[in-house]
């Protein structure tokens, strides 16, 4: 395999799995893991990735765009599985629940509870459509343009949005910091403002990788977030620094069986 091809594994990986480590690395591509650092060395100069202790996360550009189908509706990362697990727990008898269209969205669905009925709202013909099969869930999706993602936020999906009240949200981004939610799109950011302003609970599901930046476009302030859940990998003091805006923060752990 040629240099080139490998980093594009190494990225392809990354993308799936939210962080890559040299050791695995090493035994994947047998090769030393000095040549797969120099790798990680030279994608990070070339901004493709950030190196960390023992490996490498994705980079996170202010304008990062949604990542692929074939990538975002996967079996998902250690990390989302963990967090998607726990955040299901918190789906109560007869609730309205709001599930966007993103990858940990889409990871949620294997773990929605089935012993008892809810509702959910979603602007995402993806998750719609599998919710169908879900005979304890009725679906109600956000009408608009259809974008490629299959995820519905332009602005006459935003009208829309603003009929209904959810009793709870699953808000995401691409990015968290002290400032709050932030993503890529402006559009994105404004659709999902409506919706978050019209539910009475928000549990934000954040990797470790997206806390600490901001990306492009606002989309909503900690303080206004009643729960956050993040995965193992968050550092104690990202964690300190989200507590101190008065928002709950949980840490999910995966799953070692």
């Amino acid at each position: 395999m040629f240099s080139e091809e490998r980093r594009q594994e190494i990225l392809k990986m990354l993308e799936q799995s939210g962080r890559v480590l040299a050791k695995d690395l090493a035994s994947k591509f047998e090769m030393s893991i000095d040549s797969i650092r120099r790798d990680l060395s030279i994608m990070e100069e070339q901004g493709l990735l950030k190196r960390t202790h023992g490996g490498a996360i994705p980079v996170t550009n202010v304008r990062m765009m949604a990542r692929p189908p074939s990538i975002r509706y996967g079996e998902g990362s250690e990390f989302q599985n963990a967090i998607a697990k726990l955040a299901v727990t918190y789906i109560q008898d007869n609730q309205t629940v709001f599930i966007g269209g993103a990858a940990i969205h889409y990871v949620m669905l294997k773990y929605l509870p089935k012993e008892i009925s809810f509702t959910v709202l979603t602007n995402s013909v993806e998750i719609a459509y599998h919710l169908r099969n879900f005979d304890n869930i009725q679906t109600y999706i956000i009408g608009g343009q259809v974008k490629n993602s299959g995820n519905i936020t332009d602005a006459l999906a935003n009208e829309f949005a603003r009929q209904f009240t959810v009793d709870l949200c699953f808000a995401t981004a691409g990015a968290l910091s002290a400032k709050g939610l932030s993503t890529a799109t402006p559009e994105v950011a404004v659709f999902h403002k409506t919706v978050y302003n019209n539910a009475r609970k928000i549990i934000a599901l954040v990797e470790h990788f997206k806390i600490g930046s901001d990306m492009f476009s606002g989309m909503y302030p900690v303080k206004k977030l009643n729960i956050i859940i993040t995965d193992e990998e968050t550092t104690s003091e990202q964690v300190d620094l989200l507590k101190a805006q008065g928002v709950e923060v949980l840490i999910a752990t995966i799953d070692k069986n």
